[in-house]
């Protein structure tokens, strides 16, 4: 199935807490996780190494999308989020005591990794049996259910991907986010996806009437929502696919290479989450408890 979309670059001022990706200071801002401009350069090392490497050189460059509340610049400058602050902890914990942020679109991500531009993506994306297929993930530190960013009322009773399609409704949604698949499963024209930069950027289309809807998770939703008047969340729901309800996890990314370093990285969080400390990482973020999870990769992967 091609992926032909229609894309549109909306005005985007300045949003409350800093949801845009700013990425202007990326170079400033990743001294925060104590990180070193050494190195920013593509490192070619015997896979084996990785970590190795990792802690020779203090540091993990980390992919994220500037999306709150996984991974953003924040009012401060500083690189926060949910993903950048777990991977904080896991790596110090591995020996890495330098994390450095690097923001790139979010259908980058995996291509920046294959390519070295970054160590791992910290991004809170989905598992799926598609990105299973190019790289290997840790197991979800979170599931997740969809939301819509809609006009305040919801006067086209948009409450799930089939509500779209029925109401003839105008969609948007992020680039490379699973909500377009989902979209196109309910039966929504690919061609006619409004592909946007970021939530703000759906937020600001919602609330001037250029599309009615904005599909994100409902994390999203509910945060970037927060201060408008004019637009609101919808209730979070689970998308149908093939008829069966997907409740998606999010998790960090490595390299098919790199299974040692993920098999790391899966110890300490297996740890975080058995202590209850992974919650009360997420918590600060917004998370709750029934977006808490047990499931693995493995059974996310199949």
């Amino acid at each position: 199935m091609s992926r032909t979309v229609r894309k549109e670059s909306p005005r985007t001022p300045t949003p409350p807490r800093s949801l845009s990706r700013r990425r202007t200071l990326l170079l400033g801002a990743a001294g925060a996780f104590g990180a070193t401009a050494a190195t920013a350069g593509c490192s070619r090392v015997a896979s084996g190494d990785t970590l190795e490497r990792l802690r020779s050189q203090g540091s993990v460059r980390l992919g994220i999308a500037g999306e709150v509340p996984y991974g953003y610049v924040d009012e401060q400058g500083e690189f926060t989020g949910e993903a950048p602050e777990l991977a904080r902890i896991v790596f110090q914990r591995l020996g890495v005591s330098g994390v450095q942020p690097v923001a790139t679109d979010f259908a980058s991500l995996i291509p920046g990794l294959n390519s070295q531009q970054f160590d791992v993506v910290s991004a809170g994306m989905y598992i799926t049996r598609e990105r299973c297929a190019q790289v290997v993930f840790s197991d979800p530190e979170y599931q997740m259910l969809d939301s819509f960013v809609v006009r305040k009322g919801n006067p086209k009773g948009l409450r799930s991907y089939e509500d779209v399609v029925r109401a003839g409704a105008s969609f948007a949604t992020g680039a490379g986010y699973a909500q377009i698949g989902y979209a196109v499963a309910a039966g929504y024209p690919e061609k006619d996806v409004v592909i946007l930069q970021d939530q703000v950027a759906g937020l600001n289309a919602v609330e001037s009437g250029r599309v009615d809807v904005f599909a994100g998770t409902a994390l999203t939703a509910r945060e970037v929502v927060r201060k408008s008047t004019r637009a609101e969340a919808t209730d979070a729901f689970a998308a149908v696919v093939d008829g069966e309800k997907r409740v998606d996890a999010g998790g960090f990314a490595f390299r098919p290479t790199d299974t040692a370093l993920r098999d790391a990285f899966n110890t300490e969080l297996l740890r975080m989450r058995e202590s209850g400390e992974l919650f009360r990482v997420l918590k600060r973020f917004g998370f709750t408890e029934d977006e808490m999870t047990t499931l693995t990769a493995e059974e996310l992967c199949r």
